[in-house]
């Protein structure tokens, strides 16, 4: 089918596995997991990966990774019935990364995510519904996700917390997870004067594969937020 990448060895299954989907000169395909985390600590702005993941996806402009994409479950996994009812755990997806290189062009935000989304609705056929929260650090309020036919969900504001470069969620810092490294981190008496918290917009974005379950949802959806708003940003 045009556009599909396969995979160039058969399946035990006697056919070639989807690992991509795209142009020759701009296309999203399956890539290690290593390699996506490596990417995502080295230029995006939280400088950490995500363990949820588990839908890798490099970006490439004339075979040359520029981007990544990862998709996994929300940081409450079983989270999905209390924004679409009748939604099962490996029924959803949140994009919980994504970084691309200003070298990829004008529109490759919103094109890697249609793309993206093409590829995992034939590769996972299960999901019905993806989630993504745009922050307020990367501008422009989820442009990216209107171009590639997200419905918005409106905003709310989340508190993160910085240490040496690293961002981290306040769910980290404020649960009781001794077994997680940035919750020692973060409440170390001796990192007390080098921690900083700061409240941010988040803007909630879905898109539904499974049109049907739009009736399903739970949160009222609103037009979209225009960045050159004036009542918005002021």
């Amino acid at each position: 089918m045009k556009g599909y990448i396969y995979s160039k060895q058969d399946s035990l299954f006697g056919q070639r596995e989807i690992v991509g989907f795209g142009e020759d000169d701009f296309f999203v395909q399956e890539i290690d997991r290593s390699l996506a985390n490596d990417i995502i600590m080295k230029n995006h702005y939280s400088k950490k990966y995500y363990n949820a993941t588990y839908i890798h996806l490099g970006v490439y402009v004339d075979s040359e990774i520029v981007g990544v994409l990862q998709y996994g479950y929300a940081m409450n996994p079983a989270s999905q019935s209390s924004v679409v009812e009748n939604t099962k755990i490996d029924e959803y997806l949140e994009l919980n990364r994504m970084w691309i290189d200003d070298s990829a062009g004008r529109n490759s935000e919103s094109r890697s995510i249609g793309y993206s989304v093409k590829y995992i609705k034939r590769r996972f056929p299960k999901i019905k519904w993806i989630q993504s929260f745009a922050d307020q650090r990367c501008g422009m309020f989820g442009i990216v996700y209107q171009a590639a036919n997200f419905k918005y969900y409106g905003e709310h504001d989340s508190i993160f917390w910085e240490l040496d470069g690293i961002t981290y969620h306040n769910s980290i810092k404020t649960r009781e997870a001794a077994g997680l490294v940035g919750y020692k981190l973060l409440n170390d008496p001796k990192n007390k004067d080098r921690v900083h918290r700061s409240k941010l917009r988040q803007f909630r974005y879905i898109y539904f594969i499974d049109r049907r379950c739009i009736a399903d949802c739970l949160l009222e959806e609103k037009p979209y937020i225009k960045y050159y708003d004036e009542e918005v940003v002021s």
